[in-house]
This record gives C-alpha cells, structure tokens and sequence, in this order.
C-alpha cells in the first residue's frame, strides 16, 4: 500500500493496551497524519486498525490516516513509539518482565534498520531506562534521536498530588521525578516549586508531606497495574504529549530518559525536545542527596546491564 500521505507519520510497535491508547490520544490530538500500526498479533493489529479508523472519523479534528505498517515502514516514520510487552502477563516477575522484552527490542530495533536518518525513537516498554539503553545502541541514531518515556507520568502524577494538597492548578507546580524509573527514582523536592516560589515560601508550615506524596504516587502505579496489568491510559497521554512537542518543535521541558555519557546508560533527566529530538539536557539544581539517589540509581542500571549482557 502506498504510504505517500503528506505531514508526520508516527509508527506505534506494539498495539495492545499501551499501543492502542497512545494511538487514540494521538489521533484525538491531530498530531500526525498517519499512523503506521504494527504488531506481530495480525488480528489485534487488523482490530485496532478499525476501531481506531472509526475515532479517527468521529474525531472532529483533522483526519488521520490508520494503517498496518511493517517494520521496515515504521524505520522511515517521523516518529517511531515503542510500546510492545508493556502489560504484564498474570503471575509474571519483574525479572522475567525485563528479559521478555529485552527480547522484543533486541528483534525489533534491527527489523526496523535503516532508520530514516531524522527519526525519532521514543522507547515506552519495561523497564524503560534499560529499554531505551539498548535501543540506542541498536538503532544506529544518534542518541539525542532516541527517548525514553522515564519518568515523565510520574512526575505529572506527583505535580498533581503536590497540587490537590496544596490547594492549586498543577500548572502551578514545577516537580521533578528523576533518575531510573521504578524503585530507584528520586524526587527533587529541593527544587520544587509553586507559582514560582519554593514549597518553603509558597505553602504554610507542615501542611505537605513529601515521603508521603511520593509512596502514594508510587502506589497508584502499583494499584493500577495490579488491576489492569498496565497504565494505558496516563502512558497513552504522555505520549500524545511527547510526540506533539516534538512534530510541532515547541521546546518544552520534560524528565525523558536518554543517554548519559558520563554514566553509559539512559535515564531521566529534564530536557528540551523539539524536532530533532533532544536539544539539552537540563541539569537541575537537586541537592547532594538527591544527586547521590540519582547517581545510585544509575550505577544500579549499569550493573543490571552488565549481568544481562553476561547472562546473554
């Protein structure tokens, strides 16, 4: 079929929950042209190509074209978005999470090879920072080209949490989430702010916990998975969010996992995206302890690789 439809195309590997969500927020956003479904699951891939035809049409903003793609088509999109193995299966660890899609991105990066040499990677599956790692060594593009999701939804999650307690729009507040996603995260309250002001100057005395908004910001992710064995919907969003900033070169600040030279692997840190990816990386002002949980974190990364890459 022919794939000569003028504006961005975004290509989604993977159309399951994750993938599936993200196509819809995509296309209720008008941010690409087309999009290029692929899945090795051909009738969840047809599936999805149907249904999300029929949000395209019902949309009320600018028509998007849905579409199978093969891997080779998705390497010459704008976008690439990985989102394959995002759920976890039932009675399915952490570790075996972790090998199962490290599988998945070690078949699919070369599958895609060439990549269009001003593609985008944006890497969403399990764990991410590690996922994205790999990609980047596999794919060939430059590593301002490949992006990891991070910890991007959790730190909307906690600007929202810090904004419910506090009394204002989440607008409102600046909060990073940083370092390796999961356990190994650290939140830069140091740095936080409220309209501007420090959470010292901008809410009254004992009125926030933060230990306590950051366990609960964990939990819900944890909830939410137990339930429905991903987070399709918030992941779909941020998506949608990322993607945008990107095709419409709006510069925007976001915690996206990517590589860091001086650590040889990826992680969330604040950066600038625009269309040709990252533009800087943002080094924040955290405090020593906060700088110790993220250079942990990190260290913890390069040791998970480097059992992985033995055990291979």
């Amino acid at each position: 079929m022919s794939s000569a439809t003028p504006g961005p195309r975004i290509a989604i590997v993977g159309v399951g929950q994750v993938g599936g969500a993200a196509a819809n927020a995509l296309i209720l956003g008008s941010v690409a042209r087309e999009l290029l479904l692929v899945d090795v699951k051909i009738p969840l891939r047809n599936a999805q190509v149907q249904e999300l035809s029929d949000v395209s049409n019902m949309s009320g903003g600018a028509e998007t074209r849905i579409r199978a793609g093969t891997y080779e088509e998705a390497g010459q999109c704008d976008i690439v978005v990985i989102t394959a193995g995002s759920k976890y299966s039932v009675g399915e660890t952490s570790v075996q999470h972790m090998y199962r899609n490290m599988g998945i991105v070690q078949k699919i990066i070369p599958a895609m090879r060439p990549f269009r040499p001003d593609t985008i990677l944006l890497v969403v599956s399990n764990p991410v920072d590690l996922l994205t790692t790999v990609a980047q060594q596999l794919s060939g593009l430059p590593p301002t080209q490949v992006l990891g999701s991070g910890t991007l939804l959790e730190s909307v999650r906690l600007r929202g949490l810090v904004a419910k307690t506090t009394g204002v729009a989440p607008d409102s507040v600046d909060l990073y989430v940083l370092g390796v996603h999961g356990i190994g995260e650290t939140v830069a309250w140091s740095t936080a702010t409220v309209g501007g002001l420090s959470l010292a100057r901008a809410i009254p005395p004992n009125s926030l916990d933060p230990i306590q908004l950051a366990r609960e910001c964990r939990q819900i992710s944890q909830t939410i998975i137990h339930a429905k064995g991903a987070i399709p919907l918030g992941t779909g969003a941020i998506i949608s969010k990322v993607c945008s900033s990107i095709l419409r070169d709006q510069r925007d600040i976001y915690p996206i996992s990517h590589y860091q030279e001086d650590f040889g692997c990826c992680f969330s840190l604040p950066v600038i995206i625009g269309r040709k990816g990252i533009l800087r990386t943002i080094r924040v002002a955290a405090n020593a302890e906060e700088w110790d949980g993220i250079t942990k974190s990190a260290r913890d990364l390069n040791e998970t690789i480097q059992h992985v890459k033995e055990g291979a």
